[in-house]
């Protein structure tokens, strides 16, 4: 798929297909979210990629809008330093931002949904990922082939028009 493409047919999926995400499909959405841009290089993230069912199962419940998690292929638990002041909160959820938006692109480009999810949860994060003190898990992105159709360019978006959210020079 080109770029555009991908950007057009890109859409929250919660309902996927019991088709496994190749290995090699996996590590290049993983190295999408590697590659996106930070502010001053910082790469605050670590991302824990998850393919087990039982772990998925227990990952969904991080947050009450998580269910969509137990029944994908896989998952990329998105883990963050805690961040020391306001500036780095704000920072570092821009940076988180980017490197999901980048894994769904990437994914998109190679036909697989992703659906992500915040996570309230921490003591279960914790107990399901093993990260170390110091960090939290802040987005889970489940990852798989849609269940209802394949990713395809979407012609009737549901969206503001373009003349309504594109402001020119000024307001």
């Amino acid at each position: 798929m080109e770029t555009w493409d991908a950007l057009r047919a890109r859409r929250n999926v919660r309902q996927f297909s019991d088709r496994p995400v190749p290995d090699e499909a996996l590590d290049r959405i993983l190295e999408a979210g590697r590659r996106a841009p930070s502010a001053g290089n910082w790469q605050p993230w670590d991302f824990v990629l998850i393919t087990d069912r039982a772990q998925l199962v227990e990952l969904a419940q991080v947050w009450q809008g998580a269910t969509h998690v137990a029944g994908a292929a896989a998952a990329i638990a998105i883990v963050a330093p805690d961040p020391q002041d306001d500036r780095q909160s704000a920072l570092l959820q821009y940076d988180l931002g980017q490197a999901t938006y980048a894994m769904t692109i990437a994914a998109a480009d190679l036909g697989i949904g992703t659906g992500h999810a915040a996570a309230a949860d921490q003591k279960q994060a914790r107990a399901v990922l093993g990260f170390p003190e110091g960090r939290f898990l802040a987005y889970v992105l489940a990852v798989g082939y849609p269940s209802d159709k394949p990713l395809a360019v979407i012609e009737r978006l549901n969206r503001r028009p373009f003349a309504e959210v594109v402001h020119r020079g000024r307001w």
